[in-house]
């Protein structure tokens, strides 16, 4: 049994996430959720409400033990690019790309 929860057009680049999740991966949430509040990252303040909310999802719709959970998978995805113009001397223009990220984090309840 799985519960996930999930986070679309995440206004941050996929590969500062990915830093992130690689932490947590395989992890008890206990040891998850400490990493993510030491963590000094960007991404950890939205990792650490998305493995909340997942959390939540295994208790209260699947009826999973809180004490045994796992966070057996999670992965980002790059979402839609904004492109925006920042203008450069002579009248170039240089494109600034604005990445978006779609996240996903899957917990399971421990095999003993």
């Amino acid at each position: 049994m799985e519960a996930r929860a999930t986070l679309n057009n995440v206004r941050i680049s996929p590969r500062k996430v990915q830093i992130v999740l690689d932490l947590i991966r395989n992890q008890p949430i206990e040891k998850a959720q400490a990493t993510l509040r030491l963590t000094p990252k960007a991404a950890s303040p939205i990792l650490e409400k998305l493995l909340k909310s997942a959390v939540a999802n295994a208790d209260n719709n699947n009826n999973m033990n809180k004490d045994k959970l796992y966070v057996s998978a999670c992965y980002v995805t790059p979402g839609p690019i904004m492109k925006r113009i920042m203008p450069r001397a002579q009248g170039r223009a240089y494109r600034i790309l604005k990445r978006t990220s779609h996240i996903t984090i899957v917990v399971k309840e421990q095999e003993d």
